[in-house]
This record gives structure tokens, C-alpha cells and sequence, in this order.
């Protein structure tokens, strides 16, 4: 919560000046009551009309001055609220986008999702309510306890006995509200996550029809939402009936030793109607603080979630230079890594590549393909072991700097909802021109010129109104854009026929010669021409050399080659 707080930094002149405003406005509030008994005690006896006139105008301009402060109070509030979330979810959002893959991992994506949305909606409530309610209802409780100390301290006596049932209620309310919020967040994340898959995965459920199955396993995490919730709710439900019973009970009290008091003259009617209102108005702040109390519940569990986000290490850090010649553009050496610090997903994996070669990797699903294209461009560090670029440890360089020496194409990529040009630019301000030959050496300029809006063809969310290798094409297209020095191609020609993919090959073997290209692959077409062939199994390297090299000496490669072409020759 500490951190949180100082978001509210730059706005402190801001509150300061809401909170001169909402205390006029409270203090109009407060002499309400107070004019209308000295008016029925003291003006109204003497009949002196024009006072009573006077008065009446005093309430008017009290009551119209408490709405417009405190509507200009509530106003800034707002603003104060609006703005401190902004930037707390802009300073959320970078850190995400900097977090390593390991820790978007722990967190996981749905729980980051969570605390972007809701977790935020919950501190911009409690920022907002703690400057319009967290001001109002202490001055109206602290002011109306000392008003009516005034008027008559015998019937005080009555609410300065309340109070201490009052402030054990919101203790043992606040005290056990807060874990059963942190929980409820918790297991929304468990609700998002599924309804994620279930979004991604619909065309799948459809057809294995396995809806039935995903309605009772989305009811399962629904279910214990609402219990979670309901636990919750319950809790903070009891505060309005008990700070009803205190009130109703107080006001009894009031009214019987009021009533006993005006008979023995020893007060007078108008004061017991100005208490009766301070007393209303005291144990209405204390509602207020009580809902006060709910929203303190869920703006710090809130604020916990996101600050634990928020003070995440940077655990990529940077190591000191210490470049070494190499005549190797890219090398691997002895390196070892485990996503989960349990089974090993690569083990002593060593090889290099030479400038503007191509490597092809290829090996059954789970061997560690994709893993090392997440070290080479470090979304993970590595446990042991070094990975080179020209010469220097990648954790030497900078992450900026590292990453705009890649173009890729990943499992699983994305376009966005935008036009086909502003995809394949992709905030890089790249010329038409640069943007035209990326989508040429792709084979995607043929299909985009055959749209009617060209390059400016919007697409649909997730790309919907493409195919699947139109889809991978203009990805390509993006990874070449900029003209990378490597280029990574991770199962990116899945989609495309045989004749595309090697009219792909061909444009990049000729446009783009300079490039060190590493092709991951399911099929041995995709990769047979590639300079050296890494085949991978179970995390090791079981074989690594060129096509007709593989196929006499490694047994893995020659069963996939066996199992794609049945033994005859690719073309």
C-alpha cells in the first residue's frame, strides 16, 4: 500500500484544496441543526419575525453552500481518483511488458489481467471514496460529537457510549474482510484463466463436443467465486443492520431521557430536536466510515496484488562486457536450462552459426526446440552454460538492443486489429517501400494487392478475416521488415504449401544473404537446404549437420525423414 500512496504525490495541492472545500461545505452542514434550535428557543418565544426571516435565509445560504462544495469537492475527487489510477495502471502495464517469461509465469497472465482491471477499479474506488467520504465523515462525526457535548452533555452520555461498540464492529469487520478479498481476487483469476481457454479454445470444444464438459468445469470455478464472494459479502453485510441497531437503540435512549428532561425543565425542545438531528447526522458518518471500511477491504487487498507486481526484481539483469573473438555469429555452449527447476529442458546443448548461414531445427514437440530461441533472445536466463551474439554474452547487452537485432515469427503469434501495413510497420515508422519488398520476400504481396483495400485492409480481431497461411505471411512480412540481423522463423511456415514455402526460402536466400536464419520445423522440406541441421531430443542434441550428413549418421533424423517422404527424395 506504501508504494500506492506514492502515486498521490503530485496531487496533494489538489486534495488540500478539495479538502478546505469539503470542510465548508460539512461545516454548512453542521450549523443546520444548530440555527434551527437556537431559532425555536430563542427567536421564536419573542415573536420577532424579521430575525426569523433572517435565520431562514442563513439556512438557505448554508444548504445551497454545502450542495455546491460538495459537488466541487466530489468533482476533484474524481479527478484525483481518475488520474492516480492512470498511472498506476500505465506504471503496471510497463512493468508487465518487462517482466521476464519466468516471472509472467508465476504470476500468470490471467492474475496480470486481473490486477490491470479489476484490482486497479478497486484502488481508483478507494482513492475516490476515501476524499469524499474519508473527509465528510469524520468532521461530521467529530464535529457532531462536540456540538452536542454543547447542547446538553447528559444526553452525550448516550453517544459517547456507542462509540466503542462502533469502532470493535469496524475492527473485527476490517480485520477479516481484507483475507477474504485477497482470496475472492484470487480465485477471479482462477474464473479469467478459464474463461481465456475457453475463449481460445471454442472451435476445439465444438468440435470434440465438449461443451458440456467446459460448462461444468467453468460452473466449478464460477461456483467458488460466488461462495468466495458471498463469504465476503456476508461479513461486510452485518455492518449496516448493526450500525442500524446502535443508531435506532441511541435514538430511544434520546428521545425517553430527552423527554424526561424538557418535563423536569431541564432542557428545552429545541435542543432535543437539534440533538436528535446531530445524533442522525453521527451515526449516518458512522455508516459512511463502515462503507468506508468495505472499499479499505478491497483498495488494500488490491493494492497488494499490484504492488507485488510493481516491486518484482528485475532478475535480467546486466552483466559486465566481456566480448571474446569469435568468428561465430551465434553460439551455444554447454548451456543447461529448466523451466520449473525440475525435470531439465535442455541439457549441455552447444553448437555455432556462422554470419548470414541458415540453421534448421527440428524434433519431435517437447524435445526444446522453442527453448532455445527464448534463451537466444533471453525471455529466460539461462541456469549454466554462455550464449554468444558476435562475441559477447548476451547478458551483456542490453535487452533493447538485443531484441532489435531479431526479426521472428513465435508459436502462436498475433496480429492485431488494424490495417495489413500498420501490422507489418509495427510502430517502426517504416516506409511504404520497406514495408512492400517485406511482404515481396514473404510471398504475402500477391494476396494483399488482391484485396480491394490493398495494404490498408482492417483486419478483424485475432485476424479472423484471414486464412491461416495468409495469417502467417504477413507475419513473416513483419519479422523482415526491418531488415534483422537474425531472423527466427519458429514453426511460422506451418500453414503454407510446399510450393510457397519454398519460394519463401528462395527470397530469403537471395534477398536477405546477410541474415543468420534459424527455421524451427515440423517438416524436413522446410529445412533440408539450411546450412546445418540441429535435430533435437528430449532437451539434448542427438544430431547436427547437413541433410545427407543426418541421414547416415543420426537416427532420430532419418525416422522423421522416413515418416514425411517414406524414404523417397523431396523435391
Amino acid at each position: 500500500m506504501q508504494k500506492i500512496l506514492t502515486y498521490l504525490k503530485p496531487y496533494y495541492s489538489k486534495m488540500a484544496i478539495g479538502l478546505i472545500i469539503k470542510f465548508i461545505g460539512t461545516i454548512m452542514d453542521l450549523l443546520l441543526p444548530w440555527i434551527l434550535a437556537y431559532s425555536i428557543d430563542e427567536v421564536v418565544p419573542k415573536g420577532n419575525v424579521n430575525t426569523v426571516l433572517f435565520l431562514g435565509a442563513v439556512m438557505i445560504v448554508c444548504a445551497i453552500t454545502a450542495l455546491v462544495t460538495n459537488v466541487i469537492a466530489n468533482r476533484m475527487a474524481s479527478k484525483v481518483a481518475r488520474d492516480t489510477t492512470e498511472s498506476i495502471r500505465h506504471d503496471l502495464f510497463w512493468k508487465i511488458s518487462n517482466l521476464s517469461n519466468s516471472q509472467v509465469d508465476d504470476f500468470t497472465i490471467p492474475s496480470l489481467e486481473a490486477r490491470l482491471t479489476t484490482d486497479t477499479y478497486n484502488i481508483q474506488q478507494l482513492i475516490g471514496m476515501m476524499q469524499r467520504l474519508g473527509v465528510r465523515s469524520p468532521i461530521l462525526l467529530i464535529g457532531g460529537i462536540c456540538v452536542t457535548l454543547m447542547l446538553d452533555f447528559h444526553l452525550s452520555i448516550v453517544l459517547i457510549c456507542l462509540l466503542p461498540f462502533t469502532a470493535i464492529l469496524i475492527y473485527i469487520i476490517s480485520k477479516n474482510g481484507i483475507p477474504l478479498y485477497t482470496n475472492l481476487q484470487n480465485s477471479v483469476d482462477s474464473m479469467i484463466r478459464t474463461v481465456r481457454e475457453d475463449i481460445s479454445g471454442v472451435k476445439v470444444i465444438k468440435a470434440l463436443s465438449k461443451t458440456d464438459y467446459e460448462k461444468s468445469r467453468f460452473s466449478a470455478v464460477n461456483s467458488d467465486v460466488v461462495s468466495r464472494e458471498r463469504k465476503a459479502g456476508i461479513i461486510m453485510s452485518v455492518t449496516n443492520p448493526m450500525m442500524s441497531l446502535f443508531l435506532n437503540v441511541g435514538l430511544t435512549l434520546v428521545i425517553l431521557m430527552g423527554a424526561y428532561r424538557v418535563d423536569a425543565g431541564l432542557t428545552q425542545p429545541g435542543k432535543i430536536i437539534a440533538f436528535l438531528t446531530y445524533f442522525t447526522i453521527i451515526l449516518n458518518a458512522m455508516l459512511m466510515i463502515t462503507r468506508l471500511f468495505v472499499v479499505y477491504s478491497k483498495g488494500v487487498a488490491s493494492a497488494k496484488r499490484i504492488q507485488d507486481v510493481l516491486d518484482a526484481p528485475d532478475i535480467l539483469r546486466l552483466k559486465p562486457s566481456n566480448r571474446n573473438s569469435s568468428k561465430y555469429h551465434i553460439s551455444f555452449d554447454k548451456v543447461c536450462f529448466s523451466y520449473h527447476k525440475g525435470k531439465t529442458n535442455l541439457k549441455d546443448c552447444s553448437f555455432n552459426i556462422e554470419k548470414g548461414k541458415t540453421l534448421g531445427i527440428i524434433g519431435s514437440t517437447g524435445s526444446g526446440k522453442s527453448t532455445i530461441i527464448n534463451l537466444l533472445m533471453r525471455l529466460y536466463d539461462v541456469e549454466s552454460g554462455e550464449i554468444r551474439i558476435s562475441g559477447m554474452d548476451i547478458r551483456s547487452i542490453p535487452l533493447s538492443q538485443l531484441h532489435s537485432k531479431f526479426g521472428v515469427v513465435i508459436q502462436n503469434d498475433i496480429l492485431f486489429a488494424d490495417t495489413i501495413e500498420s501490422n507489418i510497420d509495427f510502430g517502426r515508422n517504416l516506409c511504404h517501400e520497406q514495408i512492400e519488398a517485406a511482404a515481396e520476400s514473404a510471398q504475402a504481396a500477391e494476396f494483399i494487392d488482391s484485396l480491394p483495400d490493398g495494404y490498408m485492409h482492417m483486419l478483424s480481431q485475432k485476424s479472423t478475416n484471414l486464412s491461416g497461411g495468409q495469417k502467417q505471411r504477413i507475419m513473416i512480412a513483419r519479422a523482415l521488415a526491418a531488415n534483422p540481423e537474425i531472423l527466427v522463423l519458429d514453426d511460422s511456415s506451418s500453414a503454407l504449401d510446399y510450393k510457397t514455402d519454398a519460394m519463401l526460402r528462395k527470397a530469403l536466400k537471395e534477398n536477405f544473404s546477410e541474415t543468420t536464419t534459424i527455421i524451427i520445423a515440423q517438416r524436413i522440406s522446410s529445412i533440408i537446404n539450411a546450412d546445418n541441421i540441429l535435430v533435437m531430443e528430449d532437451g539434448k542434441i542427438s544430431g547436427l549437420g547437413k541433410h545427407d550428413e543426418l541421414l547416415a549418421s543420426c537416427e532420430t533424423y532419418r525416422e522423421i525423414y522416413v515418416s514425411q517422404t517414406g524414404g523417397g527424395k523431396i523435391a
